[in-house]
């Protein structure tokens, strides 16, 4: 069951706090997010969204990464804190 909070990182608003819960990608991809830092149990601030809403710009582990909504509408997170 899903938690009420449950949300996907490309939902999310400017200035929320998702911890990630679980990515839906598989291959290269998945590999490569997880190297930036998209792992499970860590914590990505929303920055910036561009103007049509893609990419969108998160803080994770000290570092904003931009992100494509095909690639961060793969990622299930929990909100923890909307500013």
């Amino acid at each position: 069951m899903l938690s009420p909070n449950a949300v996907l990182l490309s939902d999310g608003k400017i200035g929320d706090v998702i911890k990630i819960k679980s990515l839906h990608l598989t291959g290269f991809m998945r590999r490569r997010l997880m190297d930036l830092g998209f792992l499970p149990g860590v914590t990505v601030k929303i920055l910036q969204k561009s103007p049509l809403g893609d990419p969108i710009a998160y803080h994770v582990n000290h570092t904003t990464i931009a992100l494509r909504k095909e690639e961060s509408s793969q990622i299930m997170g929990e909100l923890v804190n909307h500013e």
